[in-house]
C-alpha cells in the first residue's frame, strides 16, 4: 500500500516559484518560449490593423507562406561525439564581426508598431553587437538612430525616390553619422497588393477614425502611447527637423514617391555617392546575382521582401544555394524571409549565406512590448542559434559553412 500523509503548506511552499523583480509585462515576455508566443503577445497588445501590418503579406500571401515552409523542410544531419561544451557564435559579416550570424533588417514605419520604434531596436542590436539597419520609410530621424546606437553596427537601406537629391542628402548624411553599409532595396518598382493594410485602412500617420479609435481602446497601452507623444511621420528622410507628411495610405506610398526606373547603371551612381560598401537587396534570380556580382557590390541579399511584393515568388531559402554556387564567393551572400527562430538562422548559414537578416520576428517583440519585447526576441533567436550548433556538432560559425561541413543541411523537395 502507498503510505500518505495530509499535506501541509510547509512542504509544498518552497516549491512554489516567486516571481519578484520584475513587472508584469517583463514576466510575460520571460514567459514567452519561441517568437511564435512574442507574435501571439504582440496580437493582443497591439490594434489588429497595426498586427496585420507587420504579419501581413501581398495578395493571397503564398510568398510569405513558402518562405516559412521551406524552413520546414529543412532536414539537418547532425556530427555527434563532439565536445560542444562551448561554441563562437561571433562571425564577420560585409567585413566587421558581428557576435551573432544575424542581423536586424529593415522595416518601416516602426514607431506605429510602438513609440520607442527604431531607437529601442538600435539599442537593442548595439548592445548585443549585432548590425542594424534603418529604413529609408523609417519614422527616427537618421540622427537619432545613430545617437541610439552609438559604437554600435548601423547600416542603411535606401528606397530610390524620384528626387535624387533627396537621396544623395540622404546618404551623405548617414555617412557622416556612421552608417557604414548601403543596402540598396531592388524590388520595390512599386507596392505588392497588401490586402489586409487595404481593408484595415492602415495610414501614417495614424488617422484616428471611430473604427480605429474603437480599435485601440482595446489595447489601452497602445493608444496611450498613441495619444501622448508625437504621431509617426517618414522622419528617416527629413533633414533632422522631421518631415511632416500628409496622411497616405500604406500602400500607395512608393508609388507616389519611389522610383520605379532604376536600373544596374544607376548602381554605379549610388557606389560613387555613398563611398563604402553596397549591399543590392531583393535578388531573386541567379542571373541577377551574377550581374550584382559583376558591378563589385559587396553583398547581395537573397529576399523576396518577406512575401510583401510580388506574391508567388520563390522561397528565398531554395534559392539560396543556387546563388552562392553561382557567385562563387565574389560577393558575400545573405538572404531573409520566414526567419522565426535560431535553428532557421543556423539552417541558412549551414547552405550557404555569410549572414540572415530577420525583420518580423523583432517586430513582434517591439510590438509585445517595446524595448525590453525586441531583447527578449534578440534572446530567444540568439539561444537557438547557440543550440542548434550544439546539437550540430559544431563549434564556430565557419564550421557551419557547407565547403567546410557537406551535408550538414540539406533541403528535401
Amino acid at each position: 500500500m502507498t503510505n500518505r500523509t495530509v499535506p501541509r503548506w510547509s512542504t509544498f511552499a518552497p516549491l512554489l516559484q516567486r516571481r519578484t523583480g520584475s513587472s508584469r509585462l517583463q514576466r510575460r515576455l520571460d514567459g514567452a518560449a519561441d517568437i511564435a508566443d512574442l507574435s501571439r503577445l504582440a496580437y493582443r497588445r497591439a490594434p489588429k490593423a497595426v498586427f496585420d501590418y507587420v504579419d501581413g503579406a501581398a495578395s493571397g500571401e503564398v510568398t510569405k507562406a513558402r518562405n516559412a515552409e521551406a524552413f520546414g523542410r529543412v532536414e539537418f544531419h547532425p556530427r555527434v561525439l563532439r565536445d560542444v561544451e562551448t561554441v563562437d557564435t561571433e562571425t564577420t559579416i560585409l567585413g566587421l564581426p558581428s557576435s551573432m550570424p544575424f542581423a536586424f533588417g529593415p522595416t518601416g514605419f516602426t514607431r506605429m508598431m510602438h513609440t520607442e520604434g527604431e531607437a529601442a531596436v538600435a539599442r537593442v542590436a548595439a548592445r548585443n553587437g549585432i548590425p542594424y539597419a534603418l529604413s529609408t520609410v523609417g519614422t527616427t530621424t537618421i540622427e537619432d538612430v545613430a545617437h541610439a546606437s552609438g559604437d554600435g553596427r548601423r547600416w542603411f537601406q535606401l528606397y530610390v525616390v524620384k528626387d535624387r537629391e533627396r537621396s544623395r542628402e540622404m546618404l551623405q548624411r548617414a555617412r557622416r553619422h556612421g552608417f557604414d553599409v548601403l543596402m540598396l532595396t531592388v524590388d520595390v518598382p512599386v507596392s505588392g497588393a497588401r490586402l489586409r493594410d487595404a481593408r484595415s485602412g492602415i495610414s501614417i500617420p495614424p488617422s484616428l477614425t471611430w473604427r480605429t479609435f474603437l480599435n485601440g481602446a482595446m489595447h489601452p497601452a497602445w493608444l496611450f502611447d498613441f495619444l501622448t507623444t508625437p504621431p509617426p511621420n517618414f522622419e528617416t528622410m527629413g533633414t533632422g527637423d522631421g518631415l511632416p507628411m500628409t496622411t497616405v495610405q500604406l500602400g500607395t506610398t512608393s508609388a507616389a514617391a519611389f522610383d520605379s526606373s532604376v536600373g544596374y547603371e544607376d548602381v554605379a551612381w549610388f557606389r560613387e555617392v555613398w563611398q563604402g560598401k553596397v549591399v543590392v537587396k531583393g535578388v531573386q534570380r541567379v542571373d541577377d546575382a551574377i550581374r550584382c556580382a559583376d558591378l563589385g557590390v559587396e553583398g547581395i541579399v537573397v529576399s523576396n521582401h518577406g512575401g510583401r511584393q510580388l506574391d508567388r515568388a520563390v522561397a528565398t531559402l531554395d534559392l539560396l544555394p543556387d546563388v552562392v554556387a553561382a557567385v562563387g564567393g565574389r560577393t558575400e551572400v545573405l538572404v531573409d524571409g520566414g526567419v522565426r527562430s535560431g535553428a532557421d538562422v543556423v539552417a541558412a548559414m549551414a547552405l550557404g549565406a555569410r549572414g540572415v537578416l530577420v525583420g518580423r520576428a523583432y517586430l513582434y517583440g517591439l510590438m509585445a512590448g517595446g524595448e525590453a519585447g525586441v531583447q527578449r526576441a534578440f534572446d530567444l533567436l540568439a539561444q537557438d542559434v547557440r543550440r542548434s550548433m550544439q546539437l550540430l556538432g559544431v563549434n564556430t560559425v565557419a564550421e557551419l559553412s557547407p565547403s567546410v561541413n557537406p551535408g550538414l543541411v540539406g533541403l528535401r523537395p
